[in-house]
């Protein structure tokens, strides 16, 4: 990945401007409202189709000046002192509308097709997509499979990249525990030493902000590229301050939506770089930290660093555009919406599914009446994947039972003649019975 190309001088651009170019500004600002949907900087800016007339350069400069005198300044600066500052197009404004309809928790917590206890499953699925995610986003190198397979039967990290996984997935579940608390830097140190434990080259870096004694650190693309330079080590204890103070504080008369600030709470911390090593992952959990403690339920079941996993590049790239575009933030407040409304969209794709769903679990009952939701949503499982292997102690995690419920569940589904069970190891293993399809009658 590049630094992106630096933009126009907008002094420059503006002394150039000639009287016969005025005459082209209603056209020049139809072509800035439509760079401002889809929040385009210069590289790719320059090649949009330009006014008769009218240079890339002059149309830049008109679209910086429409985006200047809408800006609102934060209370976070860089490292020369100069203010981070956003402003909401009308594309953001349209996303936080959406976002704000869904995430207050009305669609898992008002579908009936959604039981409380399927309710409970997708939350733990969502908790370990989110760990699993967030940790690869930052390296971590192992499948999906193997990683749900250990978040699911309890079992010990092997190696570095599972230890990654863990520490976000128990973290995750820590975060509920401080929903009450302003943020405070002992609650960023803890997260932090939470979320790296075992991970870390020096383990003495957990739980600490860099000093000026470390090595000066800087990020880095796959070629060695310096693409930031975080500030000084002396400076971060004053900049986490600042960042305790804005996220828990409105300046007067004036109101940030949370949504907007939990996001820039999470590019501020990455661009400080506070940390040798964990940024990334802290800043992602210290967002789903603010969310929850707004009140955006729905954020429980959200894995929003799945959907920036799926699109890294533009998730770097939006901090590089924020940085230097003159502190411009909406950058990356734009990406992370994005990222968001992709999340919500996985949500609504699974309540949909889980509608379908709920036609089978009526057969069940009906045959089956003594049928637990447990063993209804085991059942649904099976039927799609007719070699699927279960475990008494991946039921209990799945579900959030203990193991003497989850063993009754599959030995009672055993004696209907619906699994089968077998001995491996020390272990008793369950796999869908081969006329399952038959006995349940959804054929």
């Amino acid at each position: 990945m590049k630094i992106p190309e630096k933009a126009p001088d907008l002094q420059k651009a503006a002394k150039g401007l000639k009287p016969e170019l005025m005459l082209k500004i209603v056209e020049t600002m139809e072509l800035a409202k439509k760079a401002n949907s889809e929040y385009l900087y210069w590289d790719d800016f320059k090649y949009q189709p330009m006014p008769e007339g009218v240079t890339p350069e002059y149309a830049w400069a008109v679209l910086k000046m429409s985006r200047l005198v809408q800006t609102r300044y934060i209370s976070l600066s860089d490292s020369s002192k100069h203010p981070f500052g956003y402003w909401l197009p009308d594309g953001v404004l349209r996303e936080i509308h959406y976002i704000d309809q869904q995430a207050g928790g009305t669609i898992l917590v008002e579908d009936p097709s959604v039981h409380s206890e399927e309710k409970q499953r997708y939350m733990i699925r969502s908790l370990v997509d989110e760990a699993i995610s967030s940790s690869q986003i930052e390296g971590a190198v192992t499948t999906r499979v193997v990683a749900k397979d250990m978040l699911r039967t309890g079992r010990k990290p092997k190696d570095r990249s599972e230890q990654m996984i863990y520490n976000n997935y128990k973290s995750m579940q820590l975060l509920k525990e401080h929903l009450s608390e302003p943020l405070t830097i002992d609650l960023i140190l803890k997260i932090h030493a939470s979320i790296t434990e075992k991970t870390l080259e020096d383990p003495s870096w957990a739980g600490r902000f860099r000093t000026p004694d470390d090595d000066e650190i800087h990020v880095f693309d796959s070629d060695g590229q310096v693409l930031h330079v975080p500030p000084k080590a002396a400076d971060i204890l004053a900049s986490m301050e600042n960042l305790c103070n804005f996220a828990n504080g409105d300046r007067e008369n004036e109101f940030v939506n949370p949504i907007i600030k939990g996001t820039l709470i999470h590019f501020w911390l990455a661009y400080v770089h506070p940390f040798m090593d964990g940024n990334g992952r802290t800043a992602r959990a210290l967002f789903y930290w603010y969310m929850l403690k707004h009140k955006y339920w729905l954020f429980e079941y959200l894995s929003v660093s799945t959907a920036i996993l799926s699109a890294r590049a533009q998730y770097y790239r939006a901090f590089l555009y924020s940085e230097v575009d003159d502190n411009d933030a909406t950058y990356f407040i734009v990406y992370n919406l994005r990222a968001i409304h992709k999340a919500l969209e996985i949500l609504n794709a699974y309540i949909e599914r889980k509608q379908k769903e709920k036609k089978n679990a009526y057969r069940f009952a009906m045959k089956y009446p003594a049928l637990n939701l447990r063993q209804r949503a085991l059942l649904a499982s099976a039927l799609e994947k007719p070699q699927e292997v279960y475990t008494i102690e991946t039921h209990a995690n799945v579900h959030g039972v203990t193991y003497q419920t989850a063993r009754t569940d599959l030995l009672s589904l055993k004696d209907m003649g619906l699994l089968e069970m077998r001995k491996e190891g020390k272990k008793f293993v369950f796999t869908p019975a081969a006329d399952i399809v038959q006995k349940l009658e959804i054929a």
